[in-house]
């Protein structure tokens, strides 16, 4: 038996619509269950990870992030975050998508470990729905 192989239980609450919204691209792709789908967003989120370890050096690129408008204390703890990195962060504009859920676009320059620890930074955030960098090295 091989380590992936060697299946463990685990036991996860889901709030129903994000499960039923789980459920539908399950059925849309074809998964033949939920465990399958979710070892396979579990593999994407440690290829992700992977890939946002690997950011080093200087580099130029973008924070994307969704939010809950409504979540408490939250605009004010993004933007005291983004007031700690004003030597990093070069633009951002906001954009109001539903009464209580913004998009948040924020440019960015400096070490590329700087860039990861704002953008984990801002992904702990409770109210946080979705944060993606995306970097370039900076050619010298």
């Amino acid at each position: 038996m091989t380590m992936d192989d060697d299946l463990s239980r685990i036991g996860v609450s889901l709030p129903k619509t994000l499960l039923d919204r789980f459920d539908e691209i399950l059925n849309y792709r074809g998964y033949s269950s939920r465990s399958e789908g979710i070892r396979d967003a579990i593999r994407t989120y440690i290829t992700y990870y992977k890939w946002m370890s690997d950011v080093k050096g200087e580099r130029e690129g973008v924070i994307t992030m969704v939010y809950d408008h409504d979540q408490r204390n939250l605009l004010t703890t993004i933007t005291d975050i983004e007031h700690e990195h004003h030597n990093t962060i070069k633009a951002s504009i906001h954009s109001h998508v539903t009464p209580n859920r913004c998009l948040e676009v924020i440019l960015i320059h400096g070490d590329g470990s700087q860039l990861k620890a704002l953008a984990e930074r801002l992904m702990a955030q409770k109210g946080v729905k979705s944060v993606k960098l995306n970097t370039i090295p900076i050619d010298t």
